[in-house]
C-alpha cells in the first residue's frame, strides 16, 4: 500500500531541501542528501543542530505550524512571543527566528510527526495532547510541551503508546 502524498508534503520537502542547501553551504557541512525529506530533516540531529544556530526561516516554520495542530495563540505561547509580532515577523521579508524560537519549532516539529505517525488522525492526537495524563502528574501533554524536558517527556509517553506500554 502506497502513501498518499499531498501538494502541501511536497512543497514542505522542496523548502526543506533549499533550506538545507543553504545550512550546508553557511555550516561547511558534508552535502546531505539532495531528496530529503522533511521527515528525514527531523530524523538528522547534527542537521537539526546546525538548523538551530541558522535559525528557521519564516516560510519553513509557517509550512510546520500547517501540519501541527496548534493554534496561533499556542504558537505564540511555546515560542514566548505575541500573535502581533508573530504577524510582523510574517510581514519582513526572509525573516528569520533565533536559535531558541527555531529550537522550539523543531522540537514541536518532532512531536507532531510522532503523534500524527501514532495516532493516524491530527484529532485524536490533539485530543490526546489536550487530556490530563496520569502518567505525566494529570498535566496535559500539550502543557508539557512550553519546555524541552516537558518535551522529552512527552516524546517519552508517545513511544509508550507506540509500543503499547500502559503502566
Amino acid at each position: 500500500m502506497s502513501k498518499i502524498v499531498s501538494n502541501s508534503d511536497v512543497h514542505l520537502d522542496k523548502v526543506v531541501r533549499l533550506y538545507v542547501s543553504k545550512v550546508e553551504k553557511d555550516y561547511k557541512i558534508a552535502p546531505i542528501d539532495k531528496n530529503i525529506t522533511y521527515k528525514k530533516f527531523l530524523s538528522n540531529r547534527m542537521l537539526i543542530v546546525h538548523s538551530i544556530r541558522k535559525g528557521l526561516p519564516y516560510e519553513l516554520y509557517d509550512l510546520i505550524k500547517e501540519r501541527t495542530p496548534f493554534k496561533e495563540e499556542e504558537w505564540a505561547k511555546f515560542l514566548g512571543v505575541s500573535t502581533r509580532t508573530l504577524h510582523r515577523n510574517k510581514l519582513k521579508k526572509d525573516f528569520f527566528f533565533d536559535a531558541i524560537p527555531s529550537e522550539k519549532i523543531l522540537e514541536l516539529a518532532e512531536v507532531t510527526a510522532l503523534g500524527r505517525e501514532i495516532f493516524d488522525d491530527e484529532e485524536q492526537f490533539y485530543l490526546w495532547l489536550n487530556t490530563p495524563s496520569f502518567a505525566l502528574g494529570n498535566l496535559k501533554p500539550l502543557d508539557l510541551l512550553t519546555d524541552s524536558y516537558g518535551k522529552e517527556m512527552v516524546m517519552t509517553e508517545l513511544h509508550k503508546i507506540d509500543q503499547a506500554i500502559f503502566l
